[in-house]
């Protein structure tokens, strides 16, 4: 049982009291309402519920039970690219192609599966089910920077940091087409397409999402852009970037084959049809940039990462070809 003595000046809700101390092991509103229900809090001796009104010198007392990965979420040898680590979190450049937990028939393979095979049970709980240390997700085809935290109370204080759009997120993309104006924002409300499932679309309501763009270089009927991510929807660049009609470049869901091929010249289109078979297998979609401030030090950290090969090598072929 972990204890704390309270100091207050008047009287004051505990499940309130509790979650304002930041205290070890309780990071969630979540879980604590899960010890309240459980009647694992204690004030002088007695269970109480969250609505109880603590006073001065009150001694409190909680029990919280570690929550280890789940059993059937194994361990497996792949080779991880560590950008930085230490003993509360690690930066990690994931590869294209790399799921990053369970799930939607996807039982290994898995970032999270290499995450517990090198670290064990010394990752965070506090996410959904399967997905130890995972604070924030990449699309299996998109490849580039991804926070893990290693226990709880980090875990808690990034996500604090995401939600509060204090995360510094930007993106590569190279597009099919490219709008008119070479910066801008884009600003909708994202919703489950409900005609497709498996896609997200522009809605009229639904959880708002904004990105800020701007165009690095042009190639022709292509260009590279640069996506400043504010919020963190499913799917946000691709669907946006569709929805100003310059999808990502190798698409498949949101910029089919046939709709790139019909953006360029027909004398070019077996050239393009070849760079899509050949060179480039996923979305031209690369998380480059993360920043955020350490929830332990305090201090700014800023990761860079440039873009794999399969992009630069699109990059050379279309700069080549126009």
């Amino acid at each position: 049982m972990m204890q704390i003595t309270c100091d207050l000046t008047q009287p004051a809700r505990i499940d309130r009291y509790m979650s304002n101390l930041q205290l070890e092991g309780l990071h969630s509103r979540s879980c604590l309402e899960k010890l309240f229900i459980e009647k694992k809090v204690l004030v002088n001796g007695n269970p109480v519920k969250k609505s109880f009104q603590v006073q001065n010198n009150d001694v409190i007392e909680y029990e919280v039970t570690a929550v280890e990965p789940s059993p059937d979420l194994e361990g497996e040898d792949i080779p991880l690219d560590i950008i930085y680590e230490d003993e509360y979190l690690a930066v990690i450049n994931k590869p294209a192609g790399m799921v990053v937990h369970p799930g939607a028939g996807v039982y290994s393979g898995t970032l999270a599966n290499a995450l517990v095979y090198k670290y064990g049970n010394g990752l965070s709980s506090a996410g959904e089910y399967q997905r130890p240390g995972i604070v924030h997700r990449l699309d299996k085809d998109t490849s580039g920077l991804l926070l893990i935290a290693r226990n709880d109370k980090i875990h808690y204080l990034l996500s604090e940091q995401f939600q509060k759009r204090e995360v510094n997120k930007k993106y590569l993309a190279i597009t099919t087409g490219f709008p008119d104006i070479p910066e801008g924002e884009i600003r909708t409300f994202i919703d489950r397409n409900p005609q497709n499932r498996k896609k997200m679309a522009i809605a009229k309501e639904g959880r708002q999402a904004i990105s800020i763009y701007k165009i690095l270089e042009y190639y022709g009927y292509f260009a590279l852009m640069e996506i400043d991510l504010k919020t963190g929807r499913t799917h946000q660049i691709r669907v946006h970037l569709e929805h100003i009609n310059c999808p990502v470049l190798g698409d498949s869901l949101y910029n089919n084959q046939k709709r790139t091929m019909n953006s360029v010249p027909i004398e070019y289109r077996k050239r393009i049809k070849f760079l899509l078979t050949t060179h480039l297998k996923r979305q031209a979609l690369h998380a480059w940039k993360l920043g955020f401030v350490h929830p332990i030090t305090a201090e700014r950290l800023d990761f860079k990462v440039e873009m794999p090969p399969d992009m630069q090598k699109a990059i050379e072929y279309v700069k080549q070809l126009f």
